[in-house]
């Protein structure tokens, strides 16, 4: 049966590949051999069949299978410890009483803490970079001599030459965008655009993405034309040797203490990771401090039901379609309804279509109560069976495709295709399957 493996590739990169991966993306020999090894079990013994080419069905099941990679991936963040979601009461998440003007992380060592870990913050001045703007020039006007042209851009540690062409024809705004993108282009700490002027004109800008200068440093960068008549008239045309803003320090308040940093984000005592974001209200400074650990612990599970319910929205956006045979969502629902008993006491509720909802005051209360243990194992129980059910769902997404079964196989009796190990791949990089 033929599948169009360029479709199903080009969403993937569309909807998925711009995600960030994190570190539990990644596996040991060991775990894709396993992996490898229990996707081979599963052919040997699953019924051949056809799949239906009708409706969306690669991206049923690509969406089935990035939908448990995220459940896998929330399950295996809260594994890493015997007492699984019990262990975030141990983390120190550092909280800001103003994210909105700075936010924080907490790197350090959770031994150092202590009841009067924390600071008080207050921003007096954003780091800047330095930005050069230049001449507004008509868009369709013609400043420009055809030619070769050059100019130096001087960074505090690099130099870099810049040459361009200008046609005949060519118009300003026409050689502003090919300056534009040579500096974009060239990809080295440097960015560029043009602003609108009146008139139907632009300017050409361009920003260093550092920030902040030293003392001994007079500006970030210095755009110099090549000593020749030519480049120097071209120079004068353009006028990005214009500085329209230098660069700046941030400035700001540690516990009534004046400090200065050449970036908006930085560490204190290697201990906090700070990033300023707008300047404090007056009189008004930012409390850092740490989250309470019950709710660091609501926070996990807001985040392990959030992955859930995805799946069963996503399950749900398919149901009744000609792709979905709706094992995904009974099996998901299913999942959450065997636990809706145990949820109660502890503010989650399940809906008859499997998604759960929190209350975040009684879920908050239930893991500092005196059944706290017995709730956190709750808790634990369900993280594990999603997990379980996710990870069957990865290994084999097809199986909740709808398809027309071909015969079954005879138990037991039956060897490992040599040339199949998942009908999922096939789809991906081939064009059939």
């Amino acid at each position: 049966m033929a599948l169009t493996a360029n479709s199903a590739y080009d969403y993937y990169l569309s909807t998925y590949a711009s995600q960030q991966a994190s570190r539990y993306d990644s596996h040991k020999k060991e775990e894709l051999r396993d992996t490898v090894n229990r996707i081979k079990k599963i052919n040997k013994e699953s019924p051949l069949y056809k799949i239906k080419i009708s409706g969306d069905v690669q991206k049923f099941a690509i969406d089935i299978k990035e939908s448990a990679r995220s459940i896998k991936n929330v399950v295996a963040s809260l594994s890493e410890t015997e007492s699984g979601i019990g262990a975030a009461f141990q983390k120190k998440i550092a909280v800001s009483s103003q994210p909105e003007v700075a936010t924080a992380e907490y790197i350090g060592d959770y031994a150092d803490v202590t009841d009067e870990t924390g600071f008080k913050l207050e921003v007096m001045r954003l780091a800047a970079p330095q930005t050069n703007v230049g001449n507004y020039l008509k868009r369709n006007g013609h400043d420009f001599a055809p030619g070769s042209y050059s100019f130096d851009l001087n960074a505090s540690t690099n130099s870099y030459e810049f040459q361009y062409n200008i046609n005949e024809g060519d118009a300003n705004e026409d050689v502003q965008r090919k300056l534009m993108r040579l500096v974009n282009n060239a990809n080295i700490g440097f960015r560029a655009d043009l602003l609108n002027g009146s008139g139907d004109t632009a300017a050409l800008r361009i920003e260093s993405r550092q920030t902040g200068v030293s003392e001994n440093e007079a500006f970030l960068f210095q755009i110099i034309p090549e000593n020749t008549p030519e480049s120097r008239q071209a120079m004068r045309t353009l006028g990005i040797d214009a500085v329209a803003a230098p660069a700046e320090n941030s400035s700001f308040r540690l516990n009534n203490v004046k400090h200065a940093s050449y970036s908006n984000t930085f560490t204190i005592d290697n201990a906090f990771a700070i990033t300023l974001h707008s300047v404090s209200p007056k009189n008004r400074p930012v409390i850092i401090g740490f989250k309470p650990g019950a709710e660091a612990v609501a926070d996990d599970i807001e985040s392990l039901v959030d992955s859930f319910n995805s799946i069963i929205s996503m399950a749900e956006g398919y149901s009744g379609s000609k792709q979905s045979n709706e094992k995904l969502q009974r099996d998901m629902g299913n999942v959450a309804k065997s636990f809706t008993s145990d949820f109660r006491p502890i503010g989650l509720s399940v809906s008859d279509s499997g998604s759960i909802s929190i209350d975040r005051s009684r879920l908050t209360h239930s893991v500092v109560s005196e059944q706290a243990d017995r709730n956190i194992d709750v808790l634990n129980h369900f993280k594990d069976a999603i997990g379980r059910k996710a990870d069957e769902a990865s290994l084999d997404p097809m199986n909740y495709v709808s398809k027309v079964l071909i015969a079954y196989k005879n138990p037991g009796k039956n060897f490992v295709p040599p040339y199949i190990s998942s009908v999922y791949s096939g789809m991906m990089i081939d064009r059939t399957c």
